[in-house]
């Protein structure tokens, strides 16, 4: 199996082009958003929400991959566009799935990360395409996809010369039936290792169930992984799909504060690099006192 691994060279090149999305800065990534696009009202409260909470990027679906033909599938085109005018309100990029080669220069206009969703996994043909619009582009493993067969589906994008390839766990089938998925944890730590490529992680589908969203949260961050993927509704309960794994802008903003990603005023920014001299010029001292 050949591995990607974007040493030296190609490693900064990808996290320069990444960096309007967070990566590269030291400080996780977090792209959170509604599963789906519904409204107007509801995707504006949802940007403006998460934008006030910490999130870096924005995420919502307007073309849905569903279970049964009769759940809702998305907004389409409209969705797109009222994902990048809240994309443009906040400020934020804006994350978006494409589910078909038909689609792929319609999302790229609209959208600043192109989504694979777990099901189109091993879409080559789709693979093949996305890799040629120019925007990155973030890969989900498939739900019952090994680590080889993840990151070989990572090489068709990079064939096509677009080395912005974003990694993303979102949780395995196993025999488990208390959660949606299983998130392992081990595998993307693998993926990382073995691509170069950053890898997130998307606990909300793979709980299915919004407690175990904050402490999945926290061990993907203790295990140095370079992001999340948040699902957050202005009113979950009311929400056309995935209601059950889904934040309240409440609990979000408490989860972030809790990982420490809550946005800093000036003053606390400040007060936090004033401690990060100190720390340092005591570790100065030290060093002078032991020559």
């Amino acid at each position: 199996m050949v591995i990607i691994n974007h040493n030296t060279e190609r490693t900064a090149s990808v996290s320069e082009q990444l960096r309007a999305l967070g990566f590269g800065t030291g400080r996780p990534v977090v792209i959170a958003g509604p599963c789906s696009v519904e409204s107007e009202g509801q995707i504006l409260a949802a940007a403006a929400a998460v934008k006030a909470a910490g999130a870096t990027a924005l995420r919502g679906g307007a073309f849905k991959p569903r279970t049964s033909p009769r759940s809702f599938q998305g907004l389409g085109a409209d969705g797109l566009r009222l994902l990048a005018q809240a994309g443009a309100a906040t400020g934020l990029p804006v994350v978006t799935e494409v589910m078909d080669t038909a689609q792929i220069d319609l999302v790229a206009a609209h959208a600043d990360v192109l989504q694979i969703g777990s099901r189109n996994m091993q879409n080559f043909a789709l693979l093949k395409e996305v890799g040629r619009a120019g925007k990155p582009v973030m890969l989900k493993r498939g739900l019952a996809a090994t680590i080889a067969e993840w990151l070989s589906a990572a090489e068709y994008i990079t064939a096509s010369g677009n080395f912005q390839v974003i990694l993303c766990e979102r949780g395995i089938r196993t025999f488990e039936t208390y959660t949606r998925n299983t998130l392992d944890l081990s595998s993307a730590i693998l993926a990382r290792q073995l691509s170069g490529l950053p890898v997130i992680v998307d606990p909300s589908h793979a709980a299915g169930r919004g407690d175990l969203i904050a402490p999945l949260s926290r061990a993907a961050l203790a295990a140095g992984l370079d992001g999340l993927m948040i699902e957050v509704h202005p009113d979950p309960a009311q929400a056309l799909s995935d209601n059950e794994q889904q934040l309240t802008p409440t609990a979000f903003a408490s989860m972030m504060a809790d990982l420490g990603l809550a946005p800093e005023t000036e003053e606390q920014q400040m007060a936090r690099l004033d401690a990060a001299i100190r720390a340092l010029q005591a570790q100065r001292d030290r060093l002078r006192g032991q020559a």
